[in-house]
């Protein structure tokens, strides 16, 4: 992708593709106005769109030719008060994928340019309307899935992990041009940055850094979903609890041990957070060559969970202890929800001495869908979306979390230059270091190979 500003016009369909009640088709370039009044005729008056106020829209007809194509609203932007920085028209028409077709040819034949993917975007970082974070923001707000990451995308996009990282950045660029003058006048021993303010910004710095790269860890599974492995015996209810928590017949149920053999997946948002649940093969010694393939499966997905629901048998809860403790042992990392289904077979008194032995466990009956509202806000709380409830900045490009922690490692040097007292020379270099990748993140520093690589992966229209 060619990513140097233009002064070509581009258009797009900014809806989705297919029939709808309305379509909108937008336009982008110093002369889009201009092109869209040669082929607009205004439903009253005999208006020109180029004279008109920007913000404005206006009903009328696209014509080509006297022929009219469909009557339709024109929305007016005129730079640089519009998405891009430049003259914008959106075409509201009727959704026919006819209508659509006639309206975009019609302008492709006069002159516009399909738009690449993201070149809207593109234009509105290159011209200065939002950093690259944000931009990059745009894209996961318009793939947020769930209240969560949706509420982490528009907090990027409205500048708020920009305005930190730019601030820091400032901060370290004023030291650093001091420390760079210093250089300058070496011979002469003498020294323009404060030694003890120096040393107060970049611990400061490290720890604002440590707590963004932090943070990451709940930004990517706001973003992408939190795995969930639902693993146990066979015939222990399984597919039977997956199915009431997407409240659909989505895996198999029978008496029959082993009917799953292979992982079935399925997302739910829960409390705004999306989870990932995989329905796994029962975990048993078993002859059956099939079955044991999907039981290998099934370690395999413990292995990629982040949290493992464990579903033991209310008819098999004398060795609850040994069992909770041997999957714990197998997997010491895994964060392990341990869970009794089937709890419309205990008495009430079997209930109460469950719960008084073991503090964390869940009780529940997937079947009679008893108990379910438990494990849901379990699952909440687990979430940890504490940061999020306190509108923190939340890390979750995988893209930002690499420039981060090379900028974390490159202050870390400069702190270890410090306290050895090592010649200014020597921690300039990390210093531009830290400063370069955090420049990588808003975009002050960039490349046209990462420019035309993060916007490829934008849709057409945005």
């Amino acid at each position: 992708m060619n990513t140097a500003i233009t002064n070509d016009t581009i258009i797009a369909l900014a809806t989705s593709s297919g029939v709808g009640a309305i379509a909108v088709i937008r336009l982008s370039g110093e002369k889009a106005i201009e092109i869209v009044n040669e082929f607009f005729q205004s439903k009253y008056t005999n208006k020109d769109l180029t004279k008109v106020k920007s913000h404005t829209i206006h009903l009328g007809n696209i014509i080509d030719n006297q022929r009219i194509i469909d009557e339709v609203l024109v929305s007016i932007f005129k730079n640089p008060n519009s998405y891009t920085g430049e003259n914008v028209v959106e075409i509201n028409c009727h959704g026919s994928v006819y209508i659509q077709q006639e309206i975009l040819q019609l302008f492709i034949k006069n002159g516009v340019r399909n738009a690449n993917p993201g070149e809207f975007t593109l234009r509105a970082f290159l011209n200065g309307k939002m950093d690259l974070s944000q931009a990059e923001a745009v894209a996961d707000l318009i793939s947020s899935n769930s209240a969560a990451s949706h509420q982490v995308a528009l907090q990027q996009m409205r500048g708020g992990f920009s305005n930190e990282i730019q601030n820091l950045r400032t901060q370290l660029l004023n030291f650093a041009s001091l420390i760079e003058l210093e250089l300058d006048f070496a011979e002469e021993d003498v020294e323009f940055a404060d030694r003890t303010e120096f040393t107060n910004l970049v611990n400061k710095i490290s720890a604002v850094l440590k707590r963004l790269i932090d943070s990451f860890a709940l930004g990517n599974v706001l973003k992408n979903g939190i795995p969930v492995a639902i693993v146990g015996e066979p015939n222990v209810g399984k597919s039977t609890l997956l199915n009431t928590l997407l409240n659909e017949e989505k895996a198999i149920v029978s008496h029959i041990e082993g009917t799953t053999r292979d992982a079935i997946e399925d997302e739910i948002s829960i409390d705004g957070v999306t989870y990932r649940f995989i329905d796994t093969a029962g975990i048993r010694a078993t002859e059956d060559f099939v079955e044991n393939i999907g039981i290998q499966k099934t370690f395999q997905n413990i292995e990629k969970a982040q949290l493992v629901l464990h579903l033991i048998d209310s008819k098999k809860i004398t060795n609850i202890q040994q069992t909770i403790k041997e999957l714990k042992d197998k997997y010491p990392s895994k964060k392990i929800l341990t869970i009794v289904n089937k709890a419309d077979l205990l008495s009430l008194e079997q209930i109460s001495t469950l719960k008084s032995q073991f503090s964390n466990l869940i009780i529940l009956s997937a079947k009679e869908k008893q108990g379910i509202h438990d494990l849901t806000t379990t699952l909440t709380n687990l979430a940890n979306k504490g940061a999020l409830s306190n509108n923190e900045t939340i890390v979750s490009n995988s893209r930002h979390f690499e420039s981060l922690n090379n900028a974390f490692s490159a202050i870390k040097e400069v702190q270890k230059g410090i306290e050895n007292q090592v010649s200014t020379d020597l921690f300039a270099i990390d210093i531009r270091q830290a400063l370069f990748h955090l420049g990588e993140i808003t975009g002050e520093v960039t490349t046209e190979d990462l420019l035309g690589n993060i916007f490829a992966n934008f849709c057409i229209g945005k």
